[in-house]
C-alpha cells in the first residue's frame, strides 16, 4: 500500500496517519517514506520489515527518462498492474490495480488514459519489464509504439 503526498504537505510524524487514511495497516507493517524530488512529492508506503519500496517508486524514478511529452510507464507482474502517467514534468496519475490477467491490465490502462483524456493512438506505452509476446502484440493494435524492456 502506498500514497503520494506533495512535499509541502508532508509531515514525517503524520506519515502513518496519512497512509491509514487510505487502507488498513496491519501489525508488524512499518511505514516508510522516500522523496520523489522530480515530482515534488513523498512516497509513503508500508513494509514488512524490508526497506524495499513498492514498484511505483521505480516507475516514478524512471518516468522522467521517457522522451515523449505524454509519458506512460507500467509494470505488470501477472497479478498487479502498476502505472504512472505524466505530461511533461507534471505527474497526472500513479496507482496500482489488481490484474490477474493481461486483459484486465489493459482495461485499467485504457481507463486511466480515458480519464486523463489521452489518446493511445499518439502515445507510446513503456513497460519496465518484458511482457509475454502475445500481450505485447495486443498493445500494438492501440498504441503508437510499445517499449517493453528489462528493468533498469
Amino acid at each position: 500500500m502506498f500514497t503520494l503526498v506533495p512535499v509541502n504537505f508532508f509531515n514525517p510524524a503524520a506519515a502513518r496517519e496519512a497512509l491509514a487514511g487510505i487502507g488498513k495497516i496491519t501489525d508488524g507493517q512499518e511505514v516508510l517514506y522516500k522523496d520523489i524530488p522530480q515530482y515534488s512529492a513523498v512516497l509513503i508506503y508500508t513494509s514488512d520489515g524490508k526497506d524495499v519500496p513498492p514498484e511505483v517508486f521505480f516507475i516514478l524514478d524512471e518516468l522522467p527518462r521517457c522522451q515523449e511529452y505524454n509519458k506512460l510507464l507500467c509494470t505488470w507482474d501477472g497479478g498487479v498492474l502498476t502505472l504512472a502517467v505524466a505530461q511533461g514534468r507534471s505527474l497526472l496519475l500513479a496507482n496500482e490495480f489488481k490484474a490477474a490477467d493481461f486483459t484486465t491490465a489493459q482495461y485499467y490502462i485504457f481507463l486511466a488514459l480515458k480519464s486523463l483524456q489521452l489518446n493511445p493512438e499518439v502515445t507510446t506505452i513503456h513497460f519496465r519489464h518484458p511482457l509475454p509476446e502475445d500481450a505485447e502484440m495486443s498493445l500494438y493494435r492501440y498504441f503508437k509504439a510499445v517499449d517493453c524492456r528489462s528493468g533498469q
